[in-house]
């Protein structure tokens, strides 16, 4: 018997990667026909850039990533709030990667396929229901489109794996409903430019109404560098979000009034935004924390466990540390209840304090502080807030989310031998 991952995103061939380095048998179900890259750009945090490196994906990461050296913080009207160094530029002993998702997943999935070959990854094969059997669960695969019954596949146990809008988790909480929405809308897009700050910089700028996000993601030979980009608008609780979908196309005179004015001698937002191909928007949703993810022989891993809002950088990076908790505890328990509820022990609180920390903005409550004090903007930053201030909310955040440097530091990582 072995182990089935629903979904070939992040955080199951990550799985994957993991289960194959311990030599447990596992499966992996994907529902499109064809993997291909989707999304624009993550970041990878040092404590899950740590696991992937003992995966020995580092010269590959390097490849396709940057290693981020700060992350910066201004108002809306251009002036710096607070700065501080990221990864390896701060001391951790592993860096922070600015890196596109869709490159990321090929990795993982290129990888992951030759080493363990191809036939670990079933596509076109959507999961309809299952069964619960003394030894483990029959699962009922069908094609996506046409519903039609493909096969059944038996399994010690089966790990759902299938993002925001997972079909296990809609199995295991029927009614739950929709995701929740912030009220936030999100522009998201990419556009070759000038490199600006320390070349490697991510930046914040406005506050939870009204935020613009931007970092590079690629270098390219000429110097400029492909830079990632983000606008967050609020709207009315009744405005139709339609759906999660990182593909909707968004349009330009949609967030253009909000940030035509936005040119700083360091950055030109506007010239960014206006000068970018592709658009896409997306709502911003997340699921409510759980109390339980592990039934009998079934339990949820990254987004399907705990989707979270995208502030703090941590969605890509908590999937990646699932993936390593759970496959170290089916090395430890055998594929048995006791391996995940070991590993609902050891992830799922932490997560769901994260969830809670990012509905309260994370550590981009930086900014809004900021504009509450000072609307209109300021000439010391230490007349509107302490330094102190600052330090505490950037320090309490990196302990909830896991990467606390002294205490990542001293430790080694989950799937080193």
């Amino acid at each position: 018997m072995s182990v089935a991952i629903i979904g070939a995103g992040i955080g199951g061939l990550s799985l994957g990667l993991c289960l194959h380095k311990l030599n447990i048998p596992f499966q992996i179900y994907e529902a499109v026909n064809e993997i291909k890259p989707l999304g624009v750009g993550i970041n990878i945090q040092p404590h899950a850039v740590r696991e992937l490196y003992a995966l020995g994906l580092k010269s590959e990461l390097d490849n396709i990533g940057l290693r981020s050296k700060e992350v910066a913080y201004f108002s809306e009207q251009g002036s710096l709030i607070w700065s501080e160094p990221r990864g390896t530029y701060a001391g951790y002993n592993w860096p922070q990667y600015s890196i596109n998702r869709g490159d990321l997943q090929m990795l993982l999935y290129n990888e992951l396929t030759k080493r363990a070959g191809s036939k670990v990854i079933k596509t076109n094969a959507t999961l309809k229901n299952w069964k619960n059997k003394t030894t483990g669960v029959e699962m009922i695969m069908v094609d996506r489109k046409s519903g039609v019954v493909l096969f059944n596949h038996k399994a010690s146990v089966m790990v759902g794996c299938d993002g925001i809008n997972s079909t296990v988790r809609m199995k295991l909480y029927p009614f739950e409903g929709v995701a929740n929405w912030s009220g936030i809308m999100m522009w998201r897009g990419t556009t070759k430019g000038s490199k600006f700050l320390s070349g490697k910089s991510m930046v914040m700028l406005g506050q939870r109404n009204q935020k613009f996000v931007a970092y590079p993601i690629h270098e390219f030979a000429d110097g400029e560098v492909l830079i990632n980009w983000i606008c967050d608008l609020k709207f009315p609780v009744d405005y139709h979000w339609a759906k999660q979908d990182w593909n909707l196309k968004g349009e330009l005179q949609d967030l253009w009034p909000s940030f035509k004015d936005w040119t700083f001698h360091w950055l030109d937002v506007a010239s960014i935004i206006k000068n970018t191909s592709n658009i896409y928007k997306y709502p911003m949703v997340d699921r409510n924390p759980l109390n339980r993810w592990t039934f009998e022989c079934v339990t949820l891993l990254g987004d399907a466990a705990h989707a979270m809002y995208p502030i703090g950088s941590n969605g890509a990076s908590q999937a990646i540390l699932d993936s390593v908790h759970l496959a170290r505890a089916f090395e430890i328990y055998g594929l048995s209840l006791s391996a995940l509820n070991s590993y609902e022990g050891q992830r799922r609180e932490k997560v769901n304090t994260l969830i809670n920390a990012n509905r309260g903005d994370g550590p981009d409550k930086i900014l809004d502080i900021v504009a509450d004090r000072a609307p209109d903007g300021f000439k010391e930053i230490t007349d509107v807030v302490k330094l102190e201030e600052l330090r505490s909310i950037a320090l309490k955040y990196k302990s909830t989310a896991g990467f606390d440097i002294d205490r990542l530091n001293e430790s080694s990582a989950i799937m080193d031998n």
